[in-house]
């Protein structure tokens, strides 16, 4: 036993020898995330440091990792290392600073950086060297290794978490709900790369030795993978014989079914590389041949279904990102179809070539690209539906609401990415205040809603006027209450509430969805429907959808020997399968007579 123990500290503590900066990375990840848990969720700008810190934190984990990998094989560790340390450096400087401005366009940097950062470990130790066998045994060996660890660390998670909720429940602790939270980060980030790091504590040349065709790997792609594949081309190729009989264009979500099926198909000839020579596996040299030839008419549909897209609404980054994966599809069939001594190290090494080009290519990167389509097409929107009078957006014209869908999308698309500048010249300096205020907002969701609102004349198609949205809302904060005695709040959702003043009592219920009456009840005899009141308010607004600002909103009437007024924040009108009228928050102001 005693040996035992010695043997496990003493891998740990070659771990810690050879792995520093591996580990560094993922206990900084875990501390950030541990930070963020303890701060106050409620304080966005302050938290969001923690998080950004946390990510780029975790991407440190593979680079630094495959940094290492690279340095057992030219060695220059310390400067490969300065390298990474700097890259990360320059990456978080890269994100934004307050949470608020961390739009979706942050997401399609920081995802191609992840999957660029694994396909370097894949690839690191062997470039420019000609070793097929040891680099495909070397990316088994971590594809198994990753599993292992998934399977430890996801042991080892619940049973702390178990034993934290066990120690709670019996001896009364009263633990804080986020002490849960903060031992899963610690151990999913930290906790899983320790792990992973012992099963490849001995580094490359363990990682890359010769070793047995692993059974149970042989099970998964045969019995799981393959099996997958054929459903997906089985689905695909009816698909495609629907759109020849109908002479249909595809739909655009078949472009991610096609990328699906051809990621799902190399992995599975990665898998089982070392035996498609082998003469007892038939199977796999069959599967080998006629893979990439499955490929090529779905990279025909893969095409055609991205470019309608594009020549209809022109690029965003995930159009791009679809394209360029076609792109690169295309590459790796005629590679391995016509090259005479394919090598698998092809499909890392390209691809993340291809990253790299989506990234930091100037003038056809991803960003770019998606931005200068975007202001060519809302030009072009504008300018086809007669929009501009003067070059600035006339809002009382007659307009289709599909067109404002079109219009205000690429407004928020552009606004997201930093084009105020160019936006602003499409508004008057009145209707300008849509985009001024930005910095002060915490989210962009109501640009969009107030620029729709903008829009006077919106003529709705019969499907889209059926789910369409009306909200008119006020900004005051305060509420004048010279005259009344009592102030009492209300709640649309919460109805059925009863408030008693002396022995009288008060209800409110709404039941609009069904009867249309939205009801305030005295004693449960004398009745106020207020549903007929907000019916008329809100079609002083007819014809309109989205966001709209009013200076109150309000009503008022005699219910019994009581006068009642009704102030509210909001009015909400949605057409779904049935109209509904509803308010969030108001207020009553009630005095006697």
């Amino acid at each position: 036993m005693i040996e035992k123990f010695k043997q496990i500290f003493g891998k740990t503590d070659d771990v810690f020898r050879k792995y520093p900066m591996v580990l560094l990375m993922a206990f900084l990840g875990a501390i950030s995330l541990i930070c963020f848990a303890e701060s106050d969720w409620d304080q966005y700008d302050y938290n969001f440091p923690f998080v950004k810190f946390a990510l780029v934190s975790c991407i440190g984990i593979s680079l630094m990792f495959a940094l290492k990998m690279l340095s057992e094989r030219i060695g220059k560790e310390l400067i490969l290392q300065i390298l990474g340390i700097i890259f990360l450096i320059f990456f978080y400087w890269l994100l934004p600073e307050r949470e608020r401005d961390f739009t979706e366009k942050y997401a399609f940097l920081i995802i191609p950086v992840i999957i660029m950062s694994h396909l370097l470990v894949s690839f690191a130790p062997f470039l420019g060297k000609n070793r097929e066998l040891n680099f495909w045994q070397y990316n088994k060996n971590l594809f198994i290794n990753f599993f292992l660890t998934a399977v430890f660390t996801g042991v080892l998670t619940g049973g702390v978490e178990l034993a934290i909720l066990a120690v709670d429940k019996l001896f009364d602790f009263k633990f804080e709900d986020k002490l849960y939270a903060e031992t899963f980060y610690f151990f999913a980030i930290f906790g899983s790369c320790f792990i992973f790091l012992l099963f490849n504590e001995k580094g490359l040349k363990y990682l890359e030795n010769d070793g047995e065709y692993p059974v149970i790997l042989k099970f998964f792609t045969q019995y799981v993978l393959i099996p997958l594949l054929l459903i997906y081309a089985v689905i695909l190729y009816f698909y495609s014989a629907k759109i020849l009989i109908n002479w249909e264009l595809p739909r655009g979500w078949v472009s991610y079914l096609v990328l699906a099926y051809s990621v799902v198909g190399i992995l599975a000839l990665l898998l089982v590389h070392p035996l498609k020579e082998d003469s007892t596996k038939s199977w796999v040299k069959v599967f080998s041949k006629i893979f990439y030839y499955t490929l090529l008419p779905l990279i025909v549909l893969l095409f055609t279904a991205i470019f309608t897209r594009i020549l209809e609404y022109g690029y965003t980054e995930p159009r791009y990102y679809v394209l360029l994966l076609a792109v690169w599809l295309t590459l790796v069939v005629l590679y391995f179809v016509f090259a005479k001594k394919p090598t698998i190290k092809f499909v890392s090494v390209s691809l993340f070539g291809f990253g790299l080009f989506a990234l930091v290519f100037p003038y056809f990167n991803a960003f770019s690209v998606s931005k200068r389509s975007q202001k060519s097409e809302l030009q072009k929107v504008l300018i086809q539906n007669n929009l501009l009078e003067k070059g600035t957006i006339d809002f009382n014209k007659k307009v289709s609401d599909t067109v404002v869908d079109e219009v205000v999308s690429k407004f928020d698309f552009l606004e997201k990415r930093n084009e105020k500048e160019f936006l602003l010249q499409f508004l008057k300096a009145e209707d300008q205040k849509i985009l001024a205020d930005t910095q002060k907002k915490i989210n962009y969701y109501s640009i969009s809603n107030d620029l729709r609102a903008k829009f006077k004349k919106i003529e709705y198609t019969k499907v889209n006027a059926e789910k369409e949205r009306l909200e008119i809302y006020t900004s005051q904060k305060f509420t004048n209450v010279e005259g009344y005695q009592y102030v009492g709040k209300v709640n649309s959702f919460y109805h059925d509430e009863v408030t008693f003043i002396g022995t009288d009592n008060f209800k409110m219920t709404n039941t609009y969805w069904k009867d249309k009456k939205i009801e305030l009840k005295l004693n449960n005899k004398e009745t106020w429907n207020l549903g007929e009141v907000f019916e008329q308010k809100l079609n002083l607004y007819k014809g309109r959808a989205g966001r709209i600002p009013v200076d109150e909103i309000s009503a008022e009437k005699d219910l019994g020997n009581y006068h009642i007024k009704i102030m509210l924040e909001n009015l909400v009108r949605e057409n779904t399968n049935n109209e509904n009228i509803y308010f969030d928050d108001g207020f009553l102001l009630i005095r006697k007579k």
